[in-house]
């Protein structure tokens, strides 16, 4: 199955409430840049094919030129992420645990960083059933301490996910939301009960905030459950990510202003951004939020890329009273926390944050969190529009009767 990233898209897989208990995250301030990729593509979602011939590339950064031993474990997961009741003998063939090896330390750079390699599955451990999966990195054998954790999903697609995004909504015509329609087929899958049985996951732009699960079908038909006009499935359609280039310190794109060494380090400073919540749609291709490292003229882009801290601006009269602005994307894994937040400043009438990122490419979205709730708001900064290209995610799983886990039968990316 080729690239199972471009053949099969649009499932989600994740809770069914509220935040995941694992999702991928850097849970160590001296870690930098966890990347997840499917062979070498950097913006495929982190879905493999079960015994097909993709691999995960896990890297990341570790801030100093002193060798650390790092090792890992993979778990199994249920739908909702949580941990499975099955025993590693019963998911892993080969060890339980590995030891990361594969290391390179930065080269010329302000920053000092040494950078770490996995692949999965690898000659020592392999992936036996589908479903979610969880690898935990730690450092000494510390497995109750992990230094980040890494979440991807294993497919055997038994399932056809036929789905489309449409403007008119039960909301509204053609104005600031998406409807998702889609049909599951099981064909020749045997399914004794499907509404009982089948798990569906909706994930926008890879995002957990906004995730949609428990979902209930709108018509069951043989072998075919369809979810049409679900108001669980309308999604504020947003607008596209803004995105700056910082992968020369000599030649930048529009999103940023100027790069400055200010000894030890380089400093990007973006573009002031403005509130343009009541500006029409305009097309500006993205990535929806995913980022690639990059530095140009470059024989290895993972050890030879610098670090900087880019500097984030939004011109705001006044601070917003009913909630928090975030700057949002795949760079912090969509994470809503403090490293994101955008602080007000009354003097010069602007939000402001800056974060130590690696030369690249990057998209970002500014995002309100009203008080009291936790899923994103795009619209009261960058607006939203029914136009807007997102990318949706569809996660099938199956238990069957009697079954002691989730099965992953179908992924779609639409």
């Amino acid at each position: 199955m080729k690239k199972l990233c471009v053949l099969i898209l649009l499932v989600i897989c994740l809770p069914l409430a509220g935040q995941p208990v694992n999702r991928t995250q850097i849970l160590h301030d001296n870690i930098k840049t966890l990347q997840v990729k499917v062979d070498d593509n950097p913006v495929c979602l982190p879905v493999i094919a079960l015994n097909g011939s993709e691999t995960l590339q896990i890297s990341f950064d570790e801030m100093s030129h002193n060798i650390h031993s790092y090792n890992y474990d993979v778990k199994h997961c249920n739908a909702d992420w949580s941990l499975s009741a099955l025993s590693t003998t019963e998911y892993i063939d080969g060890f339980t645990t590995g030891k990361i090896d594969d290391y390179s330390l930065s080269v010329n750079t302000t920053f000092l960083y040494t950078h770490y390699r996995i692949a999965l599955p690898n000659n020592e451990m392999k992936l036996k059933i589908s479903g979610n999966y969880v690898m935990n990195i730690y450092e000494d054998n510390q497995q109750d301490d992990p230094i980040a954790k890494v979440c991807f999903s294993v497919v055997e697609s038994r399932v056809q996910i036929d789905a489309a995004v449409r403007g008119n909504t039960d909301t509204e015509l053609s104005g600031r939301f998406q409807q998702l329609d889609f049909d599951l087929l099981f064909n020749d899958y045997q399914i004794r009960d499907a509404q009982s049985e089948i798990k569906v996951v909706v994930r926008q732009n890879n995002r957990i905030d906004n995730q949609v699960t428990d979902l209930k079908p709108s018509y069951f038909s043989a072998g075919k459950l369809t979810y049409k006009n679900n108001r669980n499935l309308i999604f504020e359609g947003g607008n596209e990510y803004h995105r700056f280039d910082i992968s020369s310190i000599y030649s930048f794109d529009e999103g940023v202003n100027n790069i400055d060494f200010v000894r030890p380090s380089y400093h990007a400073y973006l573009r002031q951004d403005e509130i343009i919540a009541r500006n029409p749609y305009i097309t500006n291709p993205d990535v929806n939020g995913k980022f690639i490292v990059n530095l140009q003229n470059a024989s290895d882009d993972d050890t030879e890329a610098d670090y900087m801290y880019v500097h984030f601006y939004l011109l705001a009269n006044e601070p917003f009273l009913n909630g928090n602005i975030y700057v949002g994307g795949e760079w912090n894994y969509n994470q809503i926390d403090k490293t994101s937040l955008m602080r007000y400043n009354s003097e010069n009438r602007m939000y402001y944050n800056n974060v130590l990122l690696k030369q690249g490419g990057y998209n970002y979205q500014y995002w309100m969190i009203p008080q009291g709730e936790t899923k994103a708001q795009v619209s009261p900064v960058d607006g939203s529009h029914w136009q807007t290209l997102n990318e949706y995610a569809i996660y099938v799983y199956h238990r069957p009767w009697g079954g002691r886990y989730d099965k992953l039968v179908g992924v779609k990316i639409l």
